[in-house]
């Protein structure tokens, strides 16, 4: 079965953290794999992406400083660390699995989404 299960959205005040888990069942998880994330009326748009070691990483600019992106490989878990939230921020966040290259939005598996709003 391939699956990616994510978790760790919820409600934050601006300026908090939250911390996003992506587990991936072993079919689903690849070489490049990313956290992306949809705000009402928008776009889906990329928000970090990482290769298989961790030197290997892209970050939109908008989250630059404030997000990083990690893995476990050994867990097949990715993670997504925010730090520093904005409004802004809010949007369901989706991981995704069996993307093209690190800067790639084209993926094979994704996952079913979770919610993170910043608000006050």
């Amino acid at each position: 079965q391939v699956q990616l299960v994510e978790s760790g959205g919820g409600l934050v005040q601006p300026g908090g953290s939250l911390r996003l888990s992506c587990v991936a069942s072993a079919r689903a998880f690849s070489l490049y794999m990313g956290w992306f994330r949809q705000a009402p009326g928008k776009e889906r748009e990329s928000v970090a992406t990482i290769g298989w070691y961790a030197s290997d990483t892209y970050y939109t600019e908008s989250v630059k400083g404030r997000f990083t992106i990690s893995r476990d490989n050994t867990k097949k878990t990715v993670y997504l660390q925010m730090n520093s939230l904005k409004p802004e921020d809010t949007a369901v966040y989706y991981c995704a699995a069996g993307l093209r290259g690190i800067t790639s939005s084209i993926g094979d598996y994704w996952g079913q989404g979770t919610q993170v709003t910043v608000s006050s």
